[in-house]
């Protein structure tokens, strides 16, 4: 797979944390063979974007697991409606 291929693949599969600017340095880096290695690919989507996004999702479910005791697409939301509201509130 190309390098470039390979970032942007890994980021859209990661929820896309990366900005533009990182994607672009990352997918150079990858080109120019300064980081030549995939595991620094995915060591590098691990930005403070990502671990925070991961963390909130993770947060919300388990309280809804927890607090809530209930799964959150059922009754009343169905469809998970109150578990999206509180991850973009």
């Amino acid at each position: 797979m190309p390098p470039a291929t390979f970032v942007t693949t890994l980021n859209t599969n990661a929820g896309s944390p990366l900005s533009p600017t990182e994607l672009v340095t990352l997918t150079t880096e990858h080109t120019t063979g300064f980081e030549n290695a995939r595991p620094g690919a995915a060591a590098d989507c691990g930005a403070s974007d990502l671990i925070n996004a991961e963390f909130n999702r993770a947060f919300v479910l388990m309280q809804f697991f927890g607090y809530l005791r209930r799964n959150p697409n059922d009754t009343p939301d169905n469809d998970y409606t109150g578990y999206d509201f509180w991850l973009t509130s």
